[in-house]
């Protein structure tokens, strides 16, 4: 009989998708329940009960619906008798609705998500391998404590490692410098390590207002001089190396601060983490003496859904920097 209730949480993707015959296209339209019911093995691990959130492409996911889905997540984990959340999910924007759950919550109880990589009514589709990964996952009491896991491909990746790296693979989601938390072996799970740099923000509201900025050669700041006259609350820049700009676009960026808007600095390279050891005009050491806040190692994506939930909490400029940046030194 099964020991654990799992709430299964659809949010679309293409974990959820069939194709159009008409327009050869796939869109969202396999409920909860046909993906449920694709994996009839599911029943000797779990009870399941089934919340259909939303059915929508991931590149259609908001900040705010990742906040609510967090709320949502929340209020399942307080019950009693729920074990573990999974939830199926889009790839293009999973890494980062995975971060905010993770920032969201603290309870020790697997939060698990999915996707796939081939429609529902693929004919080498790996939605019920993803799926049966999953629920296997947040029924493991090894899991506990562990923080937010998506699990695809029999991998078991953290939350805030994750990345999607490639458009079409099923091994698409990989953790690049740090590699998977463990793996799922037929019906063992295992857990090799755990993130020791997971982070709880109990924000009540956030700020999506933040726009992502990529960096490249000869850059001349003007996308930086534009989110500013549009009123960003925030901003996050993926710069070059270990977190340099050219110039132009530095000048910008210190001008941006002293307007008292946050600016988090990342790389845009896959590892490593920025830091200020390179002088000149455009260099980290000058930006982060200017106000500049250090984004560690994580992603573009990942340091502004940080800097969305961050500012739910505070505004102050200190403060954002003591959250960023109290796990670097």
């Amino acid at each position: 009989m099964a020991t654990k209730r799992i709430v299964v949480i659809t949010t679309g993707g293409t974990i959820a998708m069939k194709r159009d015959i008409h327009s050869q296209t796939i869109e969202p339209s396999a409920s909860g329940k046909e993906l449920i019911d694709s994996v009839p093995d599911i029943k000797q691990f779990a009870d399941t009960e089934l919340i259909e959130f939303a059915n929508i492409d991931s590149s259609e996911m908001s900040p705010q619906m990742m906040f609510e889905l967090s709320r949502l997540i929340r209020k399942q984990l307080a019950r009693q008798d729920v074990d573990g959340i999974v939830i199926t999910h889009g790839t293009d924007t999973l890494e980062e609705t995975a971060y905010m759950i993770d920032l969201l919550h603290d309870s020790p109880k697997p939060v698990v998500l999915t996707a796939a990589m081939r429609s529902f009514d693929d004919p080498g589709t790996d939605v019920p391998t993803n799926l049966f990964a999953a629920v296997k996952v947040a029924c493991a009491d090894v899991c506990r404590g562990v923080g937010t896991m998506v699990v695809m491909n029999d991998e078991i990746h953290a939350a805030r490692e994750v990345r999607k790296t490639y458009t079409s693979n099923v091994a698409t989601l990989e953790s690049p410098g740090y590699g998977p938390l463990g793996i799922v072996d037929e019906d063992h799970v295992i857990i090799y390590r755990q993130s020791l740099t997971r982070e709880f923000l109990p924000a009540k509201k956030i700020e999506p207002k933040v726009m992502l900025l990529k960096m490249s050669a000869g850059d001349d700041g003007s996308l930086i001089k534009f989110a500013v006259k549009s009123g960003a609350k925030g901003l996050v820049i993926e710069g070059l190396g270990r977190g340099n700009l050219p110039t132009p676009a530095a000048e910008e960026t210190i001008r941006a601060i002293k307007t008292n808007i946050p600016v988090v600095l990342t790389s845009r390279c896959f590892k490593g983490r920025v830091l200020g050891i390179y002088g000149g005009s455009g260099g980290g050491k000058k930006l982060h003496d200017a106000g500049i806040i250090y984004g560690g190692d994580l992603s573009g994506q990942k340091a502004r859904i940080k800097l969305i939930v961050a500012l739910g909490l505070v505004s102050q400029l200190t403060e954002l920097k003591k959250i960023f940046e109290r796990q670097m030194y």
